[in-house]
C-alpha cells in the first residue's frame, strides 16, 4: 500500500526525504546548464568534426552505464563513426591513436575507469573523462593529456545528493557536448537550453506541493504501488528511459522491474500476461473499492512512448484483453534530447514518490550498503 495522504503533504514528504532526493531531481535543468559550462571550461569546445576519431568508446559502469546507452541511442545508426559502449574494465584491443575514449565515473574513484584511461593513453588514444574534480580519474586524465570535466560535489552545483540516480545530467551533458563538437549528434547550446527548460518544466509539474490528481509523477507512483512493473520503450530513446526506469524502481523504490524494447521484446512481455502475476480477464470488471484486493502484487505494463508503433498498439490491446493494467508516459517533444529528458524525469520522480509513500528512504538502501561492505 502507498500512503497517498503523505504524498499530498509537502512537509511530511520533506521529513521523509532527509537527503533531499526530490530537491536533487528538481535541479536536473540546472545540472545541464552547469555541466555545459564546465565542459566549455575543460576545453571540449576545441574538439573539431574535421578531426573526427575513427571510433568512440564510452566507458561507464553501474548506474553511470545509462550515459553510454543514451549516447549510442542519440547518435544512432546514422552516426558517421561507430559509437561503442563498454561496461567492463578491459580496453578493447582495437583501440588505438585514431580513437576517442570517454570514461565516466561520478566520484572519479573507480579503479576500472582509471585503469582503462591509463591504458588508452598508453596506446595514444584521445581521452575525455567525466568525474570528481580532485580524483584519481582526473589525475590519470591529466597524465595522458585528456580533457577532464568535473562532477558536482555534495551540496554544490544544484545536486543535493550526488548519486548516478540524481546527477545523471552532470554525467551525460559533457559527453553530449563532446559528441556534438565531433558532429556525431546535435547538442548545441540552444538544444541544451531547451532540454534544461523542459526539465525545469517537468520538475515544476512534479513538485511536492502539487496534489496527486494533477501531478503525473505522483499519479504514476500510485498506479505502480503494489505491482510488478514491466517497462517498455517503443523507440531508441524510450528504450534507454525504460532501462533507466527499471533501475530507479529497483534502487530507489525497491521494486523489481523488467525492462524491454519494442518490437524486439514484445513476445517476452506478452507471455507474462498469462503468468502468475497477471490478472484474470474478469478482473477488469472488478470494483477496486468494493471487491477484495488481489492476494499478491499484480503485473502492470508501463509503456514509455515516443512514436506511434504498430507493436505498441498490439501489446496494449493484448494487455486490455488479458486484464493487465497499463500506465503510459507519452513524450511528444520535438527533439530526441527533450523526449529523453521527459521520460527520465517522469519515472525518476515517480520512483521517488513510490519510495516515500511506501515508507522508505529513496537515498539509502541498507542492503546495498551491506553488499558494498562485503565486497570491500
Amino acid at each position: 500500500m502507498i500512503d497517498e495522504q503523505l504524498l499530498d503533504d509537502p512537509d511530511a514528504l520533506a521529513e521523509a526525504d532527509p537527503s533531499g532526493v526530490l530537491r536533487a531531481l528538481a535541479g536536473a535543468g540546472a545540472q545541464v546548464r552547469r555541466a555545459a559550462d564546465l565542459a566549455a571550461e575543460a576545453g571540449l569546445h576545441r574538439l573539431d568534426a574535421g578531426d573526427r576519431p575513427r571510433a568512440v568508446l564510452v566507458a561507464a559502469r553501474g548506474g553511470a552505464s545509462v550515459v553510454g546507452d543514451a549516447v549510442a541511442a542519440l547518435t544512432g545508426a546514422a552516426s558517421p563513426v561507430p559509437v561503442h559502449v563498454r561496461t567492463g574494465d578491459v580496453l578493447p584491443g582495437w583501440i588505438g591513436p585514431l580513437d576517442l575514449v570517454v570514461a565516466v565515473s561520478l566520484s572519479g574513484s573507480s579503479s576500472p575507469a582509471t585503469t582503462l584511461v591509463a591504458e588508452a593513453g598508453r596506446r595514444g588514444a584521445r581521452v575525455v573523462t567525466v568525474g570528481g574534480a580532485d580524483s584519481s580519474l582526473s589525475r590519470v586524465s591529466a597524465q595522458v593529456r585528456g580533457a577532464h570535466v568535473p562532477t558536482p560535489a555534495p551540496g554544490r552545483d544544484a545536486v543535493a545528493v550526488p548519486t548516478t540516480r540524481t546527477a545523471l545530467w552532470s554525467l551525460l551533458t559533457p559527453v553530449l557536448v563532446a559528441c556534438d563538437r565531433l558532429g556525431l549528434l546535435t547538442a548545441q547550446p540552444a538544444d541544451l537550453e531547451r532540454l534544461a527548460d523542459a526539465l525545469d518544466a517537468e520538475a515544476a509539474t512534479a513538485r511536492p506541493s502539487s496534489e496527486t490528481f494533477v501531478n503525473p509523477a505522483k499519479s504514476l507512483a500510485v498506479e505502480l504501488a503494489g505491482s510488478v512493473p514491466v517497462v517498455l520503450g517503443d523507440g531508441p530513446v524510450s528504450a534507454v528511459a525504460a532501462a533507466r526506469a527499471a533501475t530507479v524502481l529497483a534502487r530507489t523504490a525497491r521494486v523489481p522491474a523488467m525492462a524491454g524494447t519494442l518490437p524486439d521484446d514484445a513476445g517476452d512481455v506478452v507471455a507474462t500476461f498469462g503468468g502468475p502475476f497477471a490478472s484474470s480477464p474478469d478482473d477488469v470488471f472488478a470494483d477496486p473499492f468494493l471487491d477484495e484486493a488481489p492476494a499478491g502484487p499484480r503485473l502492470r505494463l508501463l509503456l514509455l512512448r515516443e512514436r506511434a508503433e504498430a507493436a505498441s498498439h498490439a501489446v496494449l490491446a493484448l494487455a486490455e484483453r488479458s486484464g493487465v493494467r497499463v500506465s503510459e508516459v507519452v513524450a511528444e517533444e520535438a527533439s530526441e534530447l527533450e523526449r529523453l529528458g521527459l521520460l527520465v524525469a517522469r519515472t525518476d520522480f515517480a520512483a521517488t514518490y513510490l519510495a516515500l509513500g511506501s515508507g522508505m528512504d529513496p537515498a539509502i538502501s541498507p542492503h546495498v550498503a551491506d553488499l558494498r561492505d562485503a565486497l570491500a
